[in-house]
């Protein structure tokens, strides 16, 4: 059985990591167009690394949950291919073997001047210089709002070759994300929907189970590994 799982910010929020859409989330803080677009970096480099900074020492200090480690565990019984938003990276330190970051992570480092990569340091500043071209162009190798996410063609594959998609965590507000259930519906196969309220594209899942996904996720990784 072929399953593919889409996570989001939900899934991390019970390890201390806010969600971009929640009340008291990050964007609460920070316009959009400020701290997640190129046209924002170019303004203001310095706020855009104070910003990823900041996430990326909450993260480091955030330890995966029980969500993240059943999903490992279904990883070790299945053919799971595992996509997520998320930049942190508690998917691998919960044990899932391999993670697709279609928003990038931040633990990578990205050149804005010729597109090199390179693992980011714990703090990064705008006039750090990029080890292949030497230009002071450093920035998170995140995808920002108007770029194009990373990994689509093997997403599209593993959603239209699935039998089973399940989102966990996501709002359904930010495409191509959201259009992954559907499109996976569109191919046959049965999708899912775990979150505490019904996403945008809540319409576009056959089931739905509500709660936290401390909860919900390792209860459906128990029934499919029985």
């Amino acid at each position: 059985m072929r399953i593919t799982v889409l996570t989001g910010a939900g899934i991390s929020a019970e390890s201390g990591i806010r969600t971009f859409r929640a009340a008291d989330g990050l964007w609460e803080e920070h316009r959009i167009e400020d701290v997640a677009t190129p046209e924002g970096f170019r303004r203001d480099p310095v706020l855009v690394h104070r910003f990823y900074n900041q996430r990326r020492a909450d993260a480091a200090r955030a330890q995966p949950n029980a969500a993240h480690k059943a999903l490992a565990r279904l990883a070790k019984s299945h053919d799971v291919t595992l996509i997520t938003q998320n930049v942190d990276d508690l998917h691998e330190r919960g044990g899932s073997p391999e993670v697709i970051h279609m928003h990038g992570s931040l633990l990578g480092a990205l050149c804005a001047n010729c597109g090199h990569r390179w693992p980011a340091t714990l703090v990064m500043r705008s006039l750090d210089l990029c080890p292949n071209c030497g230009k002071p162009a450093t920035r998170p190798d995140i995808v920002w709002f108007g770029e194009i996410p990373y990994h689509m063609e093997r997403i599209w594959a593993a959603v239209e070759n699935t039998d089973i998609f399940a989102a966990i965590g996501t709002s359904g507000q930010v495409y191509p994300a959201a259009g992954l259930a559907q499109h996976a519906r569109r191919n046959g196969a049965e999708t899912i929907e775990m979150n505490l309220t019904p996403s945008a594209v809540s319409s576009d899942f056959l089931q739905h189970l509500t709660g936290p996904a401390t909860q919900v996720v390792p209860a459906w990784v128990d029934r499919l590994c029985d």
